[in-house]
């Protein structure tokens, strides 16, 4: 006997309670995690009001421009993004589409590695990034980034491409196409859904990176919005305009992150349901 109930079988006041229960609590919940940010903008215009976001905007604060801290950050979501989704799509084919010996356990190890934080890594990126060159430079930061998403990547892509009727590719062999043009034409446009979702995940993950830009980046002018939320602090004095003019630094060093997040939101879900159900 089966315990699942059908919604369209209950009484029309019993859904409407279900809604509003659920609607209450998601509200209840979304209220919670959105005061931090009503309080600080409340907090950045007590004392001096909105000019308080003029002044931090066109000031630099230790040596740190905001607005700089915007292209920084932008770079290297940008970077990190275009590694993950080219890398990750190229592996996922592989493991979907050839047949080489050891595939699946090479893909299990992929996937162990979603375990790894970025802690455990440090040393040998501040090692290789010191032997390369690459302190105080962009992609510096965006390869240690990328190589900590791409297990999710490989999983979120290869989910998608098993998924992919095998018509498509045997039609395509048939033509003699290659595994370049399968990849183009076939894998990727199927793809591109998923690989949207991977790239704006991707995008927000490095907007909220901190450990990376504060090991691997020592210049001020390199400075990214997560990492100068605790650079700014100092520049301002324990006055009660300063500590508005604080309050604006922080909710404009925000702003990309929860447009990002609002925006994109609605697309990731589905993407995610995309790549990780199979039919």
């Amino acid at each position: 006997m089966s315990a699942h109930i059908d919604e369209e079988k209950l009484p029309l006041h019993m859904r409407r309670v279900d809604r509003v229960l659920i609607y209450g609590f998601l509200t209840v919940f979304g209220l919670a995690f959105a005061w931090p940010l009503i309080n600080a903008v409340q907090m950045s215009v007590a004392v001096g009001g909105i000019a308080n976001y003029w002044t931090v905007l066109t000031r630099e604060l230790n040596g740190i421009s905001i607005p700089l801290t915007f292209v920084n950050s932008a770079i290297i979501a940008v970077m990190h993004a275009a590694l993950v989704c080219s890398i990750g799509a190229l592996a996922a084919y592989a493991f979907s589409f050839i047949e080489f010996r050891g595939r699946e356990w090479l893909y299990y190890g992929v996937l162990l590695f979603l375990a790894v934080p970025a802690t455990a890594i440090l040393v040998p990126v501040y090692f290789i990034s010191g032997t390369l060159s690459l302190f105080n430079t962009h992609i510096g930061v965006a390869l240690p980034e990328a190589v900590l998403t791409l297990p999710f990547a490989v999983l979120l892509l290869r989910n998608r491409m098993d998924d992919i009727p095998r018509q498509l590719v045997e039609a395509a062999v048939i033509d003699r196409a290659t595994h370049r043009g399968i990849f183009w034409h076939v894998a990727l446009p199927l793809c591109r859904g998923p690989l949207a979702n991977l790239a704006a995940l991707s995008v927000m993950w490095s907007l909220q990176d901190f450990i990376f830009p504060s090991v691997l980046l020592r210049s001020a002018e390199l400075t990214t919005a997560a990492q100068a939320v605790q650079g700014i602090r100092g520049a301002f004095a324990p006055t009660p305009l300063e500590t508005s003019q604080y309050f604006a630094a922080l909710v404009l060093l925000g702003v990309p992150a929860v447009i990002i997040i609002v925006f994109a939101f609605r697309y990731v879900t589905r993407g995610l349901a995309a790549g990780g159900v199979k039919e």
